[in-house]
């Protein structure tokens, strides 16, 4: 077997490769837009280079084939409560079901990390923010989610066989739009909605700054410091919220706000993949025709929920609660969704794991990011609760 390092145009259209030549035969499997990944080792598109840098290989048998691929980077950004040890990360894993070969990845990317100072390796994780590209699927290998990993199922064996133990697991829960939501629901809604101070309202494409602004006080008092997320700007947001613009629907996204002070946000999008299906990964002016064509002639039936929280002073008040009624009232009525699927709620939230358990959503996936320890008489400790 021969290991290529990635640094010149042949070899990282091969990395793009390797991922449809191995899930190439299994009907649920949706190959990510080549410009996803590759925006993701682009210095120029992002950030994490200011705080790291990445490598990544490819792996070929002794007739050329391409049968694995791997990337590694560090990010001096990416710290969890309770490290103690520098961590990097690998992501980008595809091989096919080879022990050998997973091997030769594995200790490749840990030799180029311990160069670089870590002492252990999660993954697969993204080399950037968690929403994308993050955990290894388990369970539920149904059509994956824009941006989500998909996998084949002996992923797993080639992890764990090579020492990877569990960090977290990362649920993901589904229900129908229509679902009859339990009494309780209707009266802690009731108490918010009896006082003037809290307000709800989806969002409006024409003020897209404003809403940015909002969605940026509320992650950096909800999520900034946990497990390695960092605090994010605005301007950054404004550029997420405008790459979304063309797919986004004001109907299914949602703020709260107590004396018009942003307190919770509940954003969701239409499952894209759903049109992205059709591409085969590409992203050209002919698939973005293409993309037009689907998107008005192909009904989007299921939402995908990206973002829910509350910052902490409000959480436990019934925040939550209120937030999904006034926003699954108003889009049931007039969206013409079916299904809904949150993005993954790690394990070490127990909090938003119970809200959704709550609603009645059932548990539709699960994916693990692992954890590898340089040293093996280090204990991988599990993700602390938040």
């Amino acid at each position: 077997m021969q290991l290529l390092q990635v640094p010149a145009q042949a070899t990282e259209k091969e990395f793009l490769l390797v991922n449809p030549l191995i899930n190439s035969k299994d009907p649920n499997y949706i190959r990510p837009l080549d410009k996803d990944v590759q925006e993701v080792f682009n210095k120029e598109k992002n950030n994490s280079f200011q705080y790291g840098e990445a490598s990544r290989w490819v792996l070929k048998d002794q007739d050329g084939n391409l049968i694995g691929r791997i990337a590694a980077f560090t990010n001096s950004k990416y710290v969890s409560k309770g490290d103690e040890v520098p961590v990097g990360g690998i992501g980008f894993f595809d091989c096919i079901n080879n022990q050998e070969a997973a091997d030769i990845m594995f200790d490749a990317a840990r030799h180029w990390l311990s160069s670089r100072g870590m002492e252990a390796m999660d993954g697969p994780i993204n080399f950037g923010e968690r929403d994308k590209f993050w955990g290894l699927v388990v369970e539920g290998f149904h059509p994956p989610l824009y941006c989500m990993n998909y996998n084949q199922p002996y992923y797993q064996q080639l992890f764990e066989h090579y020492g990877f133990k569990t960090f977290f697991n990362q649920i993901c829960f589904a229900l129908k739009v229509h679902i009859q939501l339990e009494p309780k629901f209707a009266e802690r809604h009731a108490r918010l909605k009896a006082d003037a101070n809290y307000s709800a309202r989806h969002i409006e494409k024409s003020n897209l700054e404003k809403y940015a602004a909002d969605f940026t006080q509320v992650y950096n008092k909800a999520w900034a410091g946990h497990g390695g997320m960092k605090e994010i700007k605005k301007e950054t947001v404004i550029a997420m919220f405008r790459k979304m613009k063309a797919v986004m629907d004001e109907r299914i996204i949602w703020f709260v706000y107590y004396k018009e002070d942003p307190i919770g946000v509940w954003i969701n999008l239409p499952d894209i993949n759903q049109w992205f299906k059709y591409l085969d990964g590409r992203f050209d002016l002919i698939a973005k025709l293409k993309f037009l064509w689907y998107r008005y002639t192909v009904k989007c039936t299921r939402i995908t929920g990206l973002v829910f929280g509350v910052v902490p002073r409000f959480q436990g008040r019934g925040v939550d609660t209120y937030m999904i009624v006034e926003g699954a009232s108003f889009f049931r009525k007039t969206a013409p969704y079916v299904d809904f699927e949150m993005q993954w709620i790690g394990d070490f939230n127990p909090t938003m794991i119970n809200v959704a358990e709550n609603l009645g959503a059932y548990p539709s996936r699960k994916l693990v990011t692992y954890r590898y320890n340089f040293d093996p008489t280090r204990e991988v400790k599990r993700h602390p609760l938040l």
